[in-house]
């Protein structure tokens, strides 16, 4: 009996105890958001007071001799420009923290609209090269991982190797001059044919012109994925618990699927979450070359426009973006790697 009441009093213990631990890990976790949403505003606000370029003038462009000092004081009074940079940056930060991101002067739209659209544009992009690079990376790293030191690893090592050099916008040239000058089995450029209208255009239509961009992106992608999973299957193979497998006769098949892809997985996944970041870059650069209009082409005109708020909204949502796939890929890891779980429960 007595064991009994202490078994039933342990339970909710326990219970209470793992709530406050993940309770504790979440508030830690969003205090760690702000603190970094709060570091990249102030870093972004302060990039933008030392660019050379006046905003008044790349707002203005070749209009800039049709009007006159009191026609730019006004835009700079409307803008707020003649304010201290500590009264702008305390502005636009007491709007942040209402929702309001401010008015783009580049779209003539609300920041938060233009980032909602065109981030929908960029998503369908970054999404199948983001998938294209961690099946195709995984698969080519389990290759060169069981093939260690042969002609398939060294192919693979190689090309790895050859493509984590390689610009994207490079990369993405190349592939423009042979698909779509040369071959013209791609579209030379948009996300819809040009001269229609987006919504008359079929799903096959923007998947053609979706392609050679997404192709691109993930090629720049699929190199480190590969390194790092070959290294992670060469560990797996060359393991005790391996060696053991072996010698009880279990093949090289069943030894990749229920010893070998699940802690190469874990790795995988985890760098596949934390390069979102380089996978937004990677987009500023695909989108330029193909005439993309997503996200990092609206990065482009903002930035050579000095669309202030645009940019600053932007640097928030990708901070966010890259934060929150470095939190789903740590989870999916942990999940996948019980090992991880045993060290944090043991510090």
């Amino acid at each position: 009996m007595a064991l009994e009441l202490l078994s039933t009093t342990e339970e909710p213990v326990g219970s209470a105890v793992r709530g406050r631990g993940l309770a504790a890990t979440v508030a830690g976790r969003l205090v760690r958001l702000g603190l970094l949403l709060l570091a990249v505003a102030v870093a972004s606000f302060a990039l933008m007071l030392g660019s050379p370029v006046d905003p008044v003038d790349a707002y203005v462009g070749a209009d800039i001799a049709a009007i006159g000092p009191e026609q730019r004081a006004q835009i700079a009074e409307r803008w707020g420009l003649n304010d201290s940079p500590v009264e702008r940056f305390a502005t636009w930060l007491s709007h942040i923290v209402r929702g309001d991101l401010g008015q783009s002067h580049t779209f003539n739209q609300p920041v938060a609209d233009v980032i909602a659209g065109k981030f929908l544009t960029s998503l369908a992009l970054m999404a199948v090269a983001w998938s294209l690079s961690g099946v195709i990376g995984f698969g080519l790293g389990l290759i060169a991982g069981l093939k260690r030191g042969r002609l398939a690893d060294r192919v693979i090592t190689w090309w790895a190797y050859t493509l984590a050099s390689a610009p994207t916008f490079w990369v993405g040239l190349l592939l423009l001059y042979a698909f779509s000058v040369a071959l013209q089995w791609t579209p030379v450029c948009c996300a819809v044919p040009v001269g229609q209208v987006a919504s008359e255009v079929s799903l096959l239509d923007r998947l053609h012109h979706l392609l050679l961009p997404a192709v691109t992106l993930s090629l720049v992608g699929i190199a480190p994925i590969v390194l790092h999973t070959r290294q992670a299957v060469a560990v797996a193979m060359a393991s005790d618990y391996v060696a053991f497998a072996r010698a009880q006769g279990e093949t090289t098949t069943g030894l990749v699927i229920h010893r070998v892809l699940r802690n190469a997985a874990g790795p995988a996944l985890l760098l596949q979450f934390s390069a979102l970041g380089e996978l937004f870059g990677g987009s500023l650069l695909a989108e330029q070359v193909f005439s993309y209009p997503g996200l990092g082409a609206a990065t482009t005109a903002a930035a050579l426009g000095q669309d202030v708020p645009l940019l600053l909204g932007i640097a928030l949502f990708t901070t966010l973006f890259v934060y929150t796939g470095n939190q789903l890929g740590d989870l999916l890891h942990r999940w996948l790697d019980p090992r991880t779980r045993r060290l944090e429960a043991a510090r």
